[in-house]
């Protein structure tokens, strides 16, 4: 059938025996794109959908119909674009920053021109990146022969949406979501010296050790310096707010409201001297207009008592504005000097920072911005799409914004030769999306692409709904409130390679990952079982449920068995249980993940929808031989066939392994 154009649809009904009983197409798409249950949402990040149809038996001889389905993203473009657009602006003003330090000693001044020459080459090239980028039309996804390309190597590989609709005779319709993409991985800069997790682990114990030629700043140091800055950048503009606020109540002459604007003043920030003694005398002013103002009070006895009323102290309201005003441009100079000072301090340790392994940290830089990009671009698909799909749901809205958002990657990579480095990477891409927090906002025009603010230490993500869509939020949500996300990451090799680590190489990474992300998630359950309300935790006796789950994955995580898939059925369950965006991952999302997600899907029509058992091995040969999948390959590579071979193959899992005549072709 080959690929579509946008708009187009395939669709096969397919039965047990893997026939093709009837083929037609429709100049529509599927439901959930642009069907009766479409919106612009979607239509803005969906598109190019495949579909196919399935019936296949239940258990009590009834019948299932499925509609599976997979579209590509335009978030695999306009994701890297705003996020370069950002280290652009970032780079370019922290050079100016350099820039203007001023006068310093000839070695400091030397250190600086050195790392301004560095980051302009380095800003260069992140602009040439974005003009590549944007000269790019056709498809909206990057293909696995396309992985090691310079010009697109901020853009995931293969991203799509998998998606297996649910009707059965007995059950309610069900949906089922997998976003699949390659490992967030900088396949261009290569893997030969390991990935991203070594490499800053290598970088850091360097520095260390020649601590002695530069000053050693700590990654927790000079984060919390950058969270105190940004702090100080923050207050800055309360404090001037609170300080006019305070000026507008003296030119009212109301002495409450002058109270509590001193108040609001007086609570932001007495930490810095200069700034301390001149909030002391704008109280201390204050104080004495008050005590003049209840002196007049007092002596005012009596209207008709003639000795009172010329005992008064006559006030106008520009009396307390112009007592107030000098003191109040004194305390916004001191604060502006505050500011002054620790950007100037700020930008000092960067400059040592920089300074200390260059180029080197520039490359490393790179490097984290690139695999950062292509696991954003992946989360932020996953997030839209969950969020339209649980609109209706006001137990996942509240669970949105109380606790945030489970996001669990299923990692398919060996931890043999290259994909160590491929998994290295990946681990600290998806640690990294820990910085992301998502914002809704009501779509004011018919542009629902998401905009991306911040800087490399912090994102939020605004996600754009349409106004009816928008009113279905909770109100802590609709007023702007920060939701979280929280990634974790659960990876089990099954190819031939996983079989040479097993045997002669090393699986510690791999063990590692698996039980930090473990923490991570067991972090996520406490908390929501603290915070959520019993009333809107999911439907059945989830609580039980969980902590069986999560026992159990423990129990697989600590034994010590040879790719023990166990662990990614029991964490995806776990996910789809917590409300969760589900992730599937292997080096191109082609192969390994086809396998993957067609399992999990007649895995679910298996536990889930009552599908007959004895039927279980034909759906799934027949999703894998006609399916959404084989399309995916033919999509990346212009051939019909999964590339393993048969000796590959004799080292997979049992339900991993593609049906005869399926596969044959070398890997891309």
């Amino acid at each position: 059938m080959g690929e579509i154009e946008e708009g187009e649809v395939d669709h096969i009904i397919t039965d047990v025996q893997g026939q093709k009983c009837a083929l037609m197409c429709e100049c529509t798409a599927p439901e959930g794109i642009s069907g009766k249950d479409s919106v612009p949402l979607l239509n803005a990040v969906l598109k190019n959908p495949i579909c196919k149809l399935y019936r296949f038996p239940t258990s009590d001889n009834k019948w299932l119909h499925i509609r599976e389905q997979m579209s590509e993203s335009t978030l695999s473009f306009h994701v890297p674009k705003e996020l370069i657009n950002l280290h652009i602006k970032e780079d370019m003003r922290r050079n100016q920053d350099l820039k203007e330090l001023g006068d310093l000693a000839p070695h400091w001044d030397n250190m600086r021109k050195n790392v301004i020459a560095h980051c302009e080459q380095m800003l260069n090239m992140y602009q040439d990146t974005l003009a590549d980028l944007e000269k790019h039309t056709g498809s909206s996804f990057k293909s696995s022969c396309s992985k090691g390309e310079k010009t697109l190597e901020f853009v995931p590989v293969n991203l799509h949406l998998q998606r297996m609709h649910v009707h059965s005779p007995r059950l309610k319709d069900a949906l089922y979501d997998v976003i699949t993409v390659g490992a967030p991985a900088a396949h261009f800069q290569g893997f030969k010296n390991g990935g991203l997790r070594k490499l800053l682990s290598k970088f850091e114990a360097e520095r260390r050790n020649t601590g002695y030629q530069c000053i050693y700043y700590s990654p927790e140091n000079t984060a919390k310096a950058k969270e105190v800055l940004s702090n100080i950048n923050h207050l800055q503009p309360l404090v001037s707010s609170h300080a006019d606020l305070l000026l507008n109540s003296a030119s009212q002459h109301s002495p409450d409201s002058l109270k509590n604007s001193l108040k609001m003043l007086s609570e932001k920030d007495r930490v810095w001297t200069n700034v301390g003694k001149s909030l002391n005398c704008i109280i201390a002013m204050v104080d004495r207009l008050l005590e003049k103002e209840d002196s007049s009070s007092g002596n005012k006895k009596s209207e008709n008592d003639p000795s009172s009323a010329a005992c008064m102290v006559s006030h106008t309201s520009g009396d307390w504005y112009e007592q107030l005003y000098p003191l109040i441009i004194t305390l916004k100079d001191c604060m502006g000097e505050v500011v002054t000072r620790a950007k100037q301090s700020m930008t000092f340790v960067l400059l040592q920072e920089l300074a200390c392994g260059l180029p080197q940290h520039l490359m490393l830089t790179l490097r984290r911005d690139i695999v950062f990009s292509q696991a954003l671009a992946g989360l932020v698909c996953g997030f839209i799409i969950k969020l339209h799909t649980s609109l209706h749901d006001q137990g996942f809205l509240q669970q949105l914004h109380i606790v945030g958002l489970i996001v669990q990657y299923e990692g398919l990579l060996s931890t043999y030769s290259e994909e160590i480095g491929m998994l290295e990477d990946m681990a600290v891409g998806i640690s990294d999306l820990q910085k992301v927090m998502f914002k809704i906002i009501e779509a004011k025009s018919n542009d629902f692409l998401p905009v991306i603010t911040g800087r490399r230490e912090h994102y939020v993500i605004e996600v754009k709904l349409p106004a009816k869509m928008f009113e279905l939020l909770p109100q802590e949500i609709k007023e702007g409130k920060q939701l979280h996300v929280y990634p974790v990451l659960f990876n089990v090799g099954i190819n031939e390679q996983q079989t040479l680590a097993e045997r002669f190489g090393d699986t510690t990474l791999q063990e590692s990952v698996n039980q930090e992300n473990f923490e991570l998630l067991k972090e996520y359950y406490k908390l929501f079982t603290e915070k959520m309300p019993p009333d809107w935790l999911p439907h059945f006796q989830e609580q039980n449920d969980l902590k069986g789950l999560l026992e159990n994955l423990h129990q697989n995580i600590q034994v010590k068995k040879r790719k023990n898939v166990e662990i990614m059925w029991v964490a995806a369950t776990i996910c789809r249980k917590l409300n969760g965006i589900r992730f599937t991952c292997c080096k191109s999302a082609k192969d390994r993940t086809s396998m993957s997600v067609t399992l999990e899907q007649c895995s679910i029509l298996r536990d889930e929808h009552q599908l007959h058992k004895d039927f279980f091995i034909r759906a799934l040969d027949c999703m894998r031989r006609e399916g959404c999948r084989i399309e995916n390959v033919l999509k990346n590579i212009k051939c019909r066939k999964y590339a393993f071979n048969m000796i590959q193959l004799m080292a997979f899992p049992k339900y991993y392994r593609p049906p005869e005549g399926t596969y044959g072709k070398a890997d891309t």
